[in-house]
């Protein structure tokens, strides 16, 4: 489900581009309201994509007060099927929702030939690059913010300074690279001696795939594993191991309570509830695709779990807020220095792991459409596996 998104979207932080769709009517109240979800796997596995995202509808039916019998889920639905794609979708209309969702990357040009043939339906994607002026959108996030404080925790945490991380596509994908890069610049701002090693699966998600490539990562020495695919396998595989892990789309302690450290989250439920919040009001025409980050909470880290190192939280707290606050960008010319539990901004070039300078020191950050589609090289720490 690769989540690219493209130039289009991320020119800004909310686009507003929508033309006039037909307001709610009094019959579209929320009592009436019906809202489509189509997961690429099942929510109940209890950690991970999907789960990540049926919790921010919850969180939007809990804001709203809509009931269960409002949402019609469509679960296990593979992205690469456009036909199962299809009928999901024409599901949902055949029940009446007047939105739905769709959650993965490869729903994408379903979903717009769909908004073409059903004009009084919205159709919002997450991920992808299309929409249109009516009724189709996309939306995502700034990950990469929560990804570098992840790797702050995975920097202080490795004795070995090799950090695996397993991802899902290679460098050719700007949305996994980016965060990456991210993870692995966190890192060297505690810990400028240490390595990453990347494995790459070409799947978002096979238990089988991430669990080899995290095996393949710990027989290298690594002791810390990250990672962009979309089960607990590579968490599980650290905790077999005794050592350690930053997860991804949800909190994975529970699942791997002795390993885990912390993963980057998403909290869907500030656009869920955004989203048909607006169809109910009848303001779907001014809301345009999206793009938060950290300081709209769109994105976060997980709570620290106890496997972190002393001092973590101090240091964490401080660089999301830099972030928040716009005084430090992760793709700029910049890095942040640690002295014990104090953060301080220095000025260092951005560079990859062929030596080449991608921003130079004290230059700006790359603009949200090169960080979303443009990232095609690894930061200077990383190397291939």
């Amino acid at each position: 489900m690769n989540r690219i998104i493209s130039i289009v979207l991320a020119t800004a932080l909310l686009i507003v581009g929508a033309a006039f769709l037909p307001s709610c009517s009094d019959s579209d109240a929320p009592a009436d309201l019906k809202v489509g979800v189509i997961h690429i796997g099942d929510p109940g596995a209890g950690a991970g994509y999907s789960y990540a995202h049926d919790q921010g509808i919850i969180e939007m039916q809990k804001n709203l007060g809509l009931k269960d019998s409002q949402i019609i889920r469509k679960n296990n639905i593979a992205d690469d099927d456009a036909a199962a794609t299809k009928t999901a979708i024409e599901e949902c209309i055949e029940a009446g929702c007047k939105i739905i969702f769709g959650t993965s990357w490869g729903y994408m040009e379903t979903m717009a030939a769909l908004a073409e043939q059903y004009p009084d339906i919205i159709f919002s994607h997450a991920t992808g690059y299309m929409s249109n002026d009516t009724n189709f959108n996309n939306y995502f996030g700034r990950i990469y913010q929560a990804r570098y404080l992840a790797g702050i925790a995975a920097g202080l945490k490795t004795k070995t300074n090799k950090i695996g991380y397993v991802a899902a596509m290679g460098i050719d994908n700007s949305e996994v690279t980016s965060g990456l890069n991210a993870f692995a610049k966190g890192i060297a701002a505690v810990n400028p001696d240490a390595v990453v090693y990347v494995k790459v699966t070409n799947t978002w998600f096979s238990v089988d795939l991430e669990s080899q490539a995290a095996e393949a990562l710990l027989d290298l020495g690594c002791d810390v594993i990250g990672q962009h695919c979309d089960t607990t396998a590579p968490q599980l595989a650290a905790e077999k191991r005794g050592v350690w892990g930053c997860g991804y789309n949800s909190d994975m302690t529970p699942e791997a309570p002795k390993a885990h450290l912390t993963a980057p989250i998403w909290n869907w439920g500030v656009y869920y509830t955004a989203a048909v919040k607006a169809v109910v009001d009848g303001t779907w025409e001014s809301f345009g695709n999206y793009f938060g980050g950290l300081k709209e909470g769109f994105v976060d880290i997980s709570p620290l779990s106890e496997n972190c190192e002393p001092g973590t939280q101090e240091i964490i707290d401080q660089v999301k807020q830099l972030i928040i606050d716009g005084e430090f960008e992760v793709f700029d010319g910049k890095q942040i220095k640690v002295d014990g539990t104090n953060v301080t901004i220095v000025d260092e070039d951005l560079t990859d792991n062929q030596g080449n300078v991608i921003v130079a020191a004290g230059g700006p950050c790359l603009d949200d459409a090169t960080i979303t589609g443009g990232i095609n090289w690894y930061y200077k720490n990383v190397i291939e596996g």
